[in-house]
């Protein structure tokens, strides 16, 4: 399967997207395109592109189990320690779950948690 197209909400460090670039993900980063969006803007942009949406708010586990047009999301409940391991976090995630899409993805230190959402 193709890598999932990503949709990098603004908490997701700079330095992770831009790995995730450099390892051929197509990353679209809220920091770049529209900084300040609200979360159901953030929603419409990743069903409009067909994104699976990155980010460590709580908000979007609720939003995603409320709207079922959502791509997926890939919830990091880990503590920010440093931009490294995060990004190590993510991409592990992301050679760990087959297809992310119409998944709730949570990653936590040491499991990840996936809840199908259709």
């Amino acid at each position: 399967m193709s890598k999932p197209k990503i949709l990098a909400d603004e908490n997701v460090p700079r330095t992770t997207i831009k790995t995730l670039r450099s390892l051929s993900y197509d990353v679209v980063s809220v920091w770049e395109v529209n900084p300040g969006i609200s979360d159901e803007q953030v929603v419409q942009l990743s069903i409009r592109e067909k994104r699976i949406i990155i980010t460590f708010d709580k908000d979007f586990g609720r939003i995603v189990l409320t709207n079922p047009n959502v791509p997926g999301v890939m919830l990091m409940r880990i503590p920010p320690v440093n931009p490294e391991y995060i990004t190590n976090r993510i991409i592990s995630a992301l050679n760990s779950v087959e297809n992310p899409y119409d998944k709730l993805v949570v990653v936590r230190r040491n499991t990840i948690r996936i809840i199908p959402l259709k």
